[in-house]
């Protein structure tokens, strides 16, 4: 493996705590300026566990950390204009929403717009390998399907990570999982820049854990969900998928397979009750957990496990080179086994638990 050096890993220290700290200290005044805005999640439906108003937007704090840390520490190139860029509409979107509760089709209009600026500055998907082994050509070059693709891939992360924002501290959690594996995996393959912008990413969900893990003081709201998904999708983009070997196609969808799992699940379950596959309902992977009688901080817990296995998967499929078809394999079995047990098992609570409202997209 690459070595990588001292200056960068003290870049990438100092990265991550001074977006722990912005974040951290700005959260109680995000509070306040959310109570003030009416951004205000009221429980008054079945979907939602809390029984009293609790602010939302708290994902404002998480931006202010992140991109604080980011251009104090990296130089913004072309391809970090347009993510940041990007991040800031989506921001915006996010607030709006969590003000007014913006309509379903308005967002996913604006977040292909958010996706197009990311791949239009550079972050594009050109190709990856091709995960059969036994054909005779390894690479998949994606040629003018290149910003499409790019653009599917950032949107539906977008939307994976916001659609498992259900329980306190879930989306942050998973988020700061997410994050920590590949700033690990881009110090593996001296990806500096990489590294640095993911911890500045989980030191920023690290600061706002603390008021968001149940009971939950503040809700990250979409301005917290839609943001980390889409930063996550935007730098998978820049630091995974051009690696012309199994690891660019395996990686990214280790690393985030329990939202992309959650959101695939969902569609198809909708579809097949021919519904929207916008249409909220309450069979989330961490529904069926409270159903199954887990308390909310226990099915945070198992997912969180469940995300830390993938993720370490990920780690692991990237140094261990005769390994790595083996590992790749068994992470899709433990993901399988552990998701059988929960969508296969009829062990629904009579009881409806409900869950809170995460935005009209549904969660």
């Amino acid at each position: 493996m690459p070595s990588v050096e001292l200056n960068v890993i003290g870049m990438v220290a100092a990265a991550l705590v001074a977006a722990l700290l912005v974040s951290f200290v700005s959260t109680p005044v995000v509070k306040v300026l959310a109570q003030k805005m009416g951004a205000m999640d009221v429980p008054k439906d079945a979907r939602r566990m809390h029984d009293h108003p609790i602010p939302r937007m708290g994902g404002l704090a998480i931006f202010f950390g992140f991109i604080l840390s980011t251009l104090v520490f990296l130089p913004l190139t072309r391809e970090l204009q347009g993510m940041l860029l990007g991040a800031c509409l989506i921001v915006v979107l996010g607030i709006l929403d969590d003000i007014y509760a913006l309509s379903a089709k308005l967002k996913f209009v604006v977040q292909i717009v958010a996706a197009l600026i990311a791949a239009l500055q550079g972050n594009v998907i050109h190709g990856f390998s091709n995960p059969n082994v036994f054909s005779d050509n390894p690479y998949w070059d994606l040629g003018v399907l290149s910003i499409p693709v790019t653009v599917l891939w950032i949107v539906g992360i977008t939307n994976a990570v916001n659609l498992i924002d259900g329980l306190d501290g879930l989306a942050c959690g998973v988020s700061t999982i997410s994050s920590m594996t590949m700033l690990v995996i881009a110090l593996l393959v001296s990806e500096g820049e990489v590294a640095i912008i993911m911890a500045a990413l989980a030191g920023a969900c690290i600061g706002f854990l603390p008021y968001n893990l149940n009971p939950a003081k503040i809700f990250m709201g979409d301005t917290g969900s839609t943001f980390l998904g889409y930063v996550l999708a935007v730098v998978s983009v820049q630091g995974l998928f051009k690696y012309a070997t199994i690891i660019s196609f395996a990686v990214p969808f280790l690393m985030l397979a329990l939202p992309i799992f959650d959101t695939c699940f969902a569609i198809i379950r909708r579809l097949s009750k021919g519904q929207s596959p916008m249409a909220p309902d309450r069979s989330h992977i961490h529904h069926r957990l409270i159903d199954m009688g887990f308390s909310q901080k226990q099915a945070v817990a198992v997912l969180y496990v469940i995300s830390a296995i993938l993720g370490l998967s990920a780690v692991v499929l990237t140094t261990s080179g005769e390994l790595k078809a083996l590992l790749f394999l068994v992470a899709l079995c433990v993901a399988a086994g552990i998701s059988a047990r929960i969508f296969l098992g009829h062990h629904d609570n009579p009881h409806d638990h409900g869950d809170r409202r995460r935005n009209e997209n549904d969660e």
